[in-house]
Formats: structure tokens, sequence, C-alpha cells
């Protein structure tokens, strides 16, 4: 890895940044008496900083990273996954959120029960949880890398565990109020940090933007293809299908997001925040992809400039260590820092909430909400320190193995969560005993293609199939596996409830609901 050392100026602001976090906490921390508060801010956040948390949230330090190397090394075929998501969702969030609010207390997975019964919410809950532990550490993972290069080498391990307990900090004193306000802040340094960086590139590359279109059209780098109908490699085609997916497994089905509904004023006021985190994400995604562009023209443009053996990821922060003017410098690696703030501290909260509601609530169903908060910030602080713990085994293994093994495992046990919210939403029809099916016939599909596809770690540099079938194999795109789950459930699930004899779901727990009282209102006025 490439080294560079900060300025003494942009390391101060880089402190004080990230130490801004726990004095946000403290002044949050005096509202924290209710289970409320902590984990819903009392319902009382306006939309606009609802959004922003949102956006905040999902925009993360991965972001700020991959996305910048994706586009300096190849296209923005990346990109195609987030323009699915206001696509999908525009349409969709005008029932989902006003549905949370009135079914759920504070879990997502409420739903799901209300809907196929205690399985379905545990098997949703841990697969949310699961996820956000590999996430959680890959974002503090891949923060330290990029820290460590600034910093002149420092241990990566110092950073990761320097920077968790600021998190867990900030998320146990002040709750999500705390970490809504705070998002708000991290929201605006994320878009400072692209929107300089450009800025600074159309500056400093010879003919300006114009320049900068010209070599990226020649190159193709602007391109969101191959346009095939491949579904083995990362085309258009594929992007497409996944992102279908994706906007409807954060916007409906995570926890995260789902949590920020319940901390607006009213319906109209979540459905706003959703609305502007939607359409704030996609021009913020494509920024950051913008900045490889110019990055691989200002590069080619001066040949021999960056060192030898640097990765496509590398690019960005060493761009940032060696032209950024003073000052700027600092704000922009604050920046990265916030991004993996606002994106974990949210994940420590949710989790929390998820085992106060899904499992402390149903072994102490009368427990007093005093001892419910008392659980909640206990468990901020062993999931806090958990998500330090799975960034230090990345670091361990090189983030290779680990991390590959963490998602196989967490894609094996959490098959298809999309198709149980699309066939609860979409069918009355559908039952628990066909739902279950389903699942284990996704469960039984994605074992057998993340075992045959994807060679785990075996020690002493071997890696391998678990299970080789030759040509039987599962060749698709890694992108695929969670649709083919999704698919799954949802076909299975719905034939398989043909066969048992059950009453018809209640309208409110599903689309039909929603429409029929849209049908009311409009004959009514």
């Amino acid at each position: 890895m490439i080294h560079t050392t900060l300025h003494w100026i942009d390391s101060v602001i880089l402190v004080i940044s990230i130490l801004a976090a726990v004095v946000v906490g403290v002044y949050f921390s005096k509202k924290q008496k209710s289970t409320n508060a902590y984990f819903a801010a009392s319902g009382n956040i306006p939309a606009w900083a609802v959004g922003m948390s949102m956006f905040a949230t999902i925009i993360s330090s991965v972001t700020f990273l991959a996305y910048p190397g994706a586009a300096y090394g190849g296209n923005w075929i990346l990109l195609v996954q987030g323009l699915m998501v206001p696509m999908v969702l525009l349409g969709l969030i005008g029932f989902i959120v006003p549905l949370y609010r009135k079914v759920i207390k504070l879990s997502t997975y409420e739903y799901f029960e209300r809907r196929f019964g205690a399985f379905a919410r545990f098997y949703s809950s841990v697969a949310f949880i699961l996820e956000n532990f590999s996430k959680m550490g890959a974002v503090l993972y891949l923060m330290g890398l990029a820290m460590a290069m600034f910093t002149g080498g420092m241990d990566i391990t110092t950073i990761i565990i320097a920077v968790g307990v600021v998190i867990i900090l900030l998320t146990y004193l002040g709750g999500m109020e705390a970490i809504i306000w705070m998002d708000v802040v991290q929201g605006f340094l994320l878009i400072f940090g692209g929107v300089v960086t450009i800025i600074m590139l159309f500056c400093l590359t010879e003919g300006g933007p114009a320049t900068i279109f010209s070599v990226a059209a020649e190159f193709d780098k602007i391109d969101f293809g191959p346009y095939t109908l491949d579904l083995v490699n990362t085309t258009f085609l594929v992007m497409v299908l996944n992102g279908i997916f994706y906007a409807v497994q954060k916007y409906g089905t995570d926890q995260s997001i789902v949590q920020r509904y319940l901390t607006a004023r009213d319906d109209r006021s979540a459905k706003k925040a959703s609305y502007l985190g939607v359409l704030m994400s996609v021009p913020a995604w494509a920024l950051f992809m913008f900045v490889g562009t110019c990055l691989f023209v200002y590069y080619h443009l001066n040949a021999g400039v960056l060192p030898e053996g640097i990765k496509d990821d590398e690019v960005f922060p060493f761009f940032i260590a060696t032209k950024m003017p003073v000052g700027i410098t600092g704000l922009i690696v604050a920046a990265l820092a916030a991004g993996a703030i606002s994106s974990i501290d949210s994940s420590i909260n949710c989790i929390s909430a998820c085992v106060v509601e899904d499992y402390y609530s149903r072994l102490r169903p009368n427990a007093s909400d005093k001892a419910k908060l008392w659980v909640g910030k206990i468990s901020v602080l062993v999931v806090g320190i958990g998500s330090i713990l799975v960034a230090l085994l990345y670091v361990s293994w090189g983030g290779q193995g680990v991390l590959g093994s963490l998602f196989g495992l967490y894609a094996i046990i959490s098959a298809g969560i999309v198709g149980i919210f699309l066939l609860g939403l979409f069918s009355r029809r559908a039952n628990w005993q066909g739902l279950y099916i389903g699942i284990a016939f996704a469960v039984l599909f994605t074992a057998y293609a993340v075992l045959t596809s994807k060679p785990f770690d075996m020690g002493n540099g071997e890696s391998r199939l678990l299970i080789d079938l030759g040509e039987w194999n599962f060749t698709h795109s890694t992108y695929m596996l969670g649709v083919y789950s999704h698919l799954i459930v949802l076909v299975v699930g719905y034939l398989a409830s043909l066969l048992f004899k059950t009453p018809l779901a209640d309208k409110d727990l599903t689309i039909y609901g929603y429409l029929e009282e849209r049908k009311r209102e409009k004959n009514g006025k």
C-alpha cells in the first residue's frame, strides 16, 4: 500500500471531526429516557433531516472508495443498480411507509410475523443482523485501510479500534436522535468531498471539463455495458435485475431504513423523507462514479505520476493526499471517516432495536420500558465491540478469506428475504406453510450455488470449492444469486400456498387494503 502523511492542520481537522461525534452523543444523551426516544427519536425529526440520514446511511465510506475505484478501472455499470432504486420505489414508498408506521412498533420484522408467523420474523431478523455485522466489519476495515494511507502507515488495528470506540460512544449516549443529526452533517461532508474533488480535477486537467469528457468518451468510461443477455458476467441486464431487488430490500426489509420511517412526525413527513433519501442517493453515486472517471483522465494524461502497482481503489486516496490543498485534504478525509460513522452507528442502533423487540420482549413480555432501554444500551456496546472484532478479523485475513466466507454464510442462511416481503405484500392467498416451503427451496438452492461457485480459503494459501460438480456448478454472476433466491421464495411460496386451505390474509397487511382505502378516499372526494 502507498503511504502519505497528512499535514498537521489536516490531522487536527480530522481528529476534531471524529471527536465531534462524541460531543453530539453527549448533547443528546439527556433525552434518552425511553426506548421510543432511544430507537425512534420520539418520532419528532423533521422530514428533511430523516431523508438526509437515510442518504448518509446508504452512502457509506464503501461508496466513497469503491465507486471511484470501479469507475477508474472500468465504467459506470455499478451505477445501474442505483438507477433502479428510484424507478422501483417512487411507486412503492407511498404504500410501504404508512404500512410500517401502522403495523409495527419498532422492528421491521414484526410485519413478517404478523403476516407469516414467528419463524418468518426470526429468519428475517437474523438475516439482517448477520448482514450488518458483515457490512460493519467491511466498512471499518476499508476505512482503516484508507486512513492508514493518509497517516503515513499508522497501524490499521489502532485506527479501527479508535474510530470504532467513537462510534460506540455516539450510539450509546445519543441514540437515534444523535445519529440522525450527525448523519446530516456527515451527508453534507460526503457531498462536499465529491464536489471539491471534481472541481480540483477540472482545474488540474489541461483543457478542463471538455478534455475530461472527450477522453472519457474515447475510452467508453461513462458507459453502462456490456449490453448482452449474459447472466454469467456483470452485464447491464444483471445489474438491472439485481438493482430491482436491492431497492425493495433496502426500503422494504432493512431495519436501518424502516426504523427511520418511525422517527418522522407523521406519514406525510416519513414519505417525504424517503423520497428525499432515494432521490439524493442516485446523484451521489453518480458523483463518485464521475470522480473515478476524472481521475482516469487526469492520470492518463499525466502518465508516470501514479506509484507503480497502485490499486484502483487506492487512486482516489492518493490523489487526495498529494493534490489537495492543506485544509481541504483534512475535510475530505473527514468525509471518508464520516461515511464510515454514518453507516455503522445506524447499524449498531438498529441491530440493538431488533435485539430488544424481536428477542428480549418475547422472552420478557412484561418487562418495563426502563428494562428494555437498559437491554438496548447493553446491546449497543456488545454489537459495537462485535463490529470492531469482525473488522479486525478482516485485517488478520487480509480482507480475503473471512470476508468471503461470512458473505457466503449470510447468503445461505438469509436467502429470499425480499421474496418473503413481496409474497406477503401482493398475495392474500399466501400462507405460512407455503412460505416455509419456499424458504427451504431457496436455502437449498443458495447453499448449492455458494458451495459450487465460491472458492473458500482453506489456509496455507489454498482456496478451493467445498463442492465441485464440474459442469453442474453454479456459474452465473454472484449478483444473480440473490435475485434467484428471492424469486424462488416468491414463486415456490405462492404455489405451495395453494396446497393449503387457509383464510385470506388481513387486507391491511397487503397492498390491497391500501388500494381499497385510496379508492374510498377518491370516491369520498
